[in-house]
Order: structure tokens, then sequence, then C-alpha cells
């Protein structure tokens, strides 16, 4: 096994605002804080010492030991769940919805970001304990999102009628795609721990919250990794007051469009913040609250309060309000000592979009830290690269620019036309000079020639490289099932393929090798070649 890193700009799949944060470019400064180095973590810590009650750690630990009551926990998770006691413990959090079996590989990365950074700061800050939490997305209900998962080119679907949050969801109906899953794995012993696996947290489990917490457990417990589910009672009556500033005052609506604005004069936005930033949830539905002719309506049914009745259900029923993607992040800083998050691109796109809306009401906004990505490779797929004289970088490309540039180095005759096309310009540089002393329609059609004749060298261009691809056939299929059987739809294969077509060839040295390459801090994309 060997890692090699590369930088994230060198693949072509991640965004201007990642890779202008990365470079930690001047105009998107004014959207993070803390920047995600060991000096940015320094000044974190500094901060959000001061910003975490006791009464709120002491919360925090009670729900997490009353959620851990009926999970086989690791001394290491059992260790940091009564850590976060104390106030020299601080977390680092990663989240991610509930998809089916984990969903995308990425989830793997997300955690092992957050486990291999807590390993890290904790040599470089010895008198601090620091915990990796995996902050499910119980509360979330697009179910559509995450009720499958693909293997080998296949996808693997539940199918349920019922709705709202789906941490909610009762697991029955997975016996039946349990069964389908079982009909690919086959028999060797790697197979049968996936099928136990999904057995005992899909089958064995009565919700789709516990279920994922099992798995996430079962992989990563003995790493010390804390799994948290934020629909909870307790927990959330640590949110009151900003809910109250929410629908009071519309607070994270104004900040988060002042940030918005300022945001999107440079980059895609990511979120748009609603006037009311809030869900009504029970075990049926997860609607938006709406403020209409002086009431507080919730969407799509006949409930209703004034303002009075409102704030006396709030106390009374703290866990009827879902934070929806503005609120959330705000949710999860209040309830933990926490220093990071870890995400993907769009993930910490929308998370600067919030940086108002934290200074605004007096929370420490997280250090942002891009989650680890991968392309695992085997051996085999590696050599073939190598014989093809394909880079990693190269790897990346799209496969029309891939195969022309390799069917062009390999060419016996001169498929760019770059040198005649400049001296084409050349001549027509000279002609606009002649043109400048005669008639302006002159001028007119000597630029008009120079386009078509670009154009004409464009298209014999064209259809000279066509005439090379079809001579070089052989060469072209080989660099076309390669890239293809790598990336799948052309593509990153982390948002494409599950954890268990790597686990069924490696088992569990799949899991350690990704424990032993990724490191968060040093901002580069892995080959990880098996």
């Amino acid at each position: 096994m060997s890692a090699i890193q590369i930088p994230f700009k060198s693949t072509g799949f991640f965004s201007k605002t990642m890779l202008d944060y990365l470079e930690q470019q001047p105009q998107i400064q004014p959207f993070y804080h803390n920047f995600s180095d060991i000096e940015g973590f320094k000044k974190q810590l500094e901060e959000k010492k001061k910003a975490v009650s006791q009464e709120t750690r002491k919360t925090l630990v009670a729900v997490l030991q009353k959620q851990y009551e009926n999970v086989i926990t690791s001394e290491a998770t059992l260790h940091n769940i009564n850590a976060l006691a104390n106030n020299n413990t601080f977390t680092i959090t990663t989240g991610h919805q509930l998809n089916l079996f984990t969903g995308p590989l990425y989830f793997l990365y997300k955690i092992v970001s957050a486990i291999n950074l807590c390993e890290e700061l904790a040599a470089t800050f010895p008198e601090e304990q620091f915990v990796p939490v995996y902050w499910m997305a119980t509360e979330d209900h697009d179910f559509e999102e995450i009720n499958y998962f693909n293997f080998k080119g296949k996808k693997v679907q539940w199918n349920t009628s019922q709705t709202g949050a789906v941490g909610r969801f009762s697991t029955e109906g997975l016996e039946e795609v349990l069964a389908v899953f079982s009909e690919h794995l086959g028999t060797s012993k790697n197979a049968e721990y996936l099928k136990a696996l999904f057995k005992k947290a899909y089958v064995e489990h009565t919700n789709l919250a516990a279920a994922t917490r099992y798995i996430a457990n079962e992989l990563f417990g003995t790493y010390g990794l804390v799994i948290i589910d934020g629909d909870d009672a307790d927990l959330k009556r640590q949110l009151l007051p900003y809910v109250t500033s929410d629908f009071t005052e519309q607070l994270s609506y104004k900040q988060v469009m002042q940030t918005t604005e300022q945001l999107g004069k440079h980059y895609k936005i990511q979120v748009n913040p609603r006037e009311i930033n809030l869900f009504y949830l029970t075990n049926e539905i997860r609607e938006r609250i709406l403020f209409e002719n002086g009431v507080y309506k919730v969407n799509n049914t006949t409930i209703s309060w004034t303002w009075n009745e409102l704030e006396q259900h709030m106390q009374a029923h703290p866990e009827c309000f879902s934070p929806n993607v503005i609120m959330r992040p705000l949710y999860q800083e209040v309830l933990l000592p926490n220093l990071c998050y870890i995400g993907g691109g769009g993930e910490l796109a929308y998370w600067m979009q919030l940086k108002n809306y934290f200074e605004a009401v007096s929370v420490p906004f997280p250090i942002l830290l891009l989650r680890n990505s991968v392309q695992v490779l085997s051996e085999k797929q590696y050599k073939k690269l190598e014989k093809l004289h394909i880079s990693l970088e190269e790897l990346f490309k799209k496969q029309n620019d891939l195969l022309a540039l390799k069917v062009t180095e390999n060419s016996e005759v001169t498929v760019d036309f770059s040198q005649q096309k400049q001296f084409l310009q050349k001549q027509f540089n000279k002609l606009r000079e002649i043109a400048a002393y005669t008639d302006v329609s002159f001028i007119g059609a000597v630029i008009a020639q120079e386009k078509k004749q670009l154009k004409g060298l464009d298209t014999l261009e064209k259809r000279l490289l066509r005439a090379e691809k079809r001579k070089q056939h052989d060469l072209v299929n080989r660099i076309t099932m390669l890239q293809n059987e790598i990336l799948p739809n052309q593509a990153l294969e982390e948002r494409q393929r599950n954890f268990s077509e790597y686990y069924l060839e490696y088992g569990v040295d799949f899991i350690k090798a990704l424990k032993e390459s990724l490191h968060p801090l040093e901002l580069t994309f892995t080959v990880l070649v098996m």
C-alpha cells in the first residue's frame, strides 16, 4: 500500500471557493475565521475555552451517556464521552446524512479526517484532549437523497412511505434490501461480515438513527469516535435563546443575507436563508414554520400559535423545533466545545455564509477544514496508468482532453496546429496595419477573413485528431476503459461508490489504510494504491 498526495487543484473537481480558501486568497478571508493550520488551532483553543459553560458540558455528557446506553461502547469512546465534562477537552466534528449503509465513500473519509486530526492536535497540544465527533443528520427529511447506495454499478435502494425526520424512520422493510444486497456479495469472509453488519444495523435496530450509530460505532468505535444525535429535548433546550431571536427578530435571515450578498460577488451561493429558519417536527412531519398576519403557522397543516402560545410550547417541547441548514451549524457549535468542522467543498461554502450570524450571536465561528478526498487504485490499475504514460494529475482530466493529449503524444504527425494559428494571426496583424490606411470596410473584410481562416484550421485540426483516434483505436479504447473504471460516470469515485466494494476486497485493511494515509492538515488529495 502506498499513498501519493497531489494538489486538490490538479484534479479539476474542486470549486473556485475551495481553491481560493486553501490558498487563503484575500477576497475570501472575510468569510472564515481562523485558518485550518496549527496556528489557527492555537487561536481557536483560546477562544473556545472561554465560550463553553460547565453546565453545557454537563448536559452534553448526560445526553451522550443516555444515547449510548444500549450501544456496545469501546473504552476509547467511553473515555472521550466522560472527558467532555472537562474544561480542557475539545471536539473536532464532522456531520453527514443517514445514508443507507453509509452511502458514498466520503462518509468514511470525513470520519477518518476527524479521528486523525484529533491525534495530530493531541501531539501538538499535550495539555488538552481532543474528541472526534460524528453529528448524525437525524432531523433531515430528504429521504430520496439517502435511501440508496451504489454497489459495483448497481443501485441498492430502500423504498418506504414514511415521512418526517429520517432518524425516526422505522427500519421495517430493510430485510428485503439485505436479501437483494446479499445476492451481489458472494460468500467470502468479508462478504459475510458485510451481511452481518447490515443485518445487525438495520434488522436488529428499530430506527434509522440507531442503525446508523451502530454502523459508525462498529467501524470507528475503536478509535474513540463519539456519535451524537441532536434530536433530543435536553440538547435543544440549549438552543432556545437563538430560536427565540429567529422567531422575533429574524436574526439569522438578516445576518446571512448580508454575508450572502458579499460572498455572492465572488463565489457561488450554496443556500438561501428564510425569514424563519426552523421546522416543526413530530413523528410524522417536518414542516417549515411561517409568520403570516401576526400568527405563527406550520406549513401544510392547521397548526398555528400566537407568540405567547408559541413561547410556552417551545419551553414545554423544545424537541419539536428543528433547525434547518442555516441554524443547524449554530446548534452544533452552541452544544459542543468544538474547534473545527470538517466537510466537503459545498458544506464549507455554505458555512461561510454564516460568519456574520455567528458574530451577531457571540458564538465562536469554528475553523473550517476541507475533508480528505481519496482515489483508490489497485496495483494493477496503477501499473496500467504507468504503461500508458498517464500521470495521476492527467488521470483526472476530462476524457476528451485526456484522449486528445495522449493521441497527440503518440502520433507520428503533428496534430496540434498552434504554430500555424500563430503564423496566421501574425499575417492578419500585418493586414490590419495595411487596412488602417485604407477604407474602413476593408478592415471589416480582414477581420472576417481572419475568423474564417482560423475556424478552418480548427476544423482541420479536429478532423486530423479524429483520424488519429481511429488510427490509434487500441490506445483510445484502453485509456477510455481504464478511466471509466477508475472514475465512474466521469466523477470522483468517492461520490459514487460505497465502502462495501473495497471492504469486500480488502476487509478491515481498507479502514487501516485510510487511517494510516489521511493527513487532514496537509490539505492535499490522496491517491491510495492498494
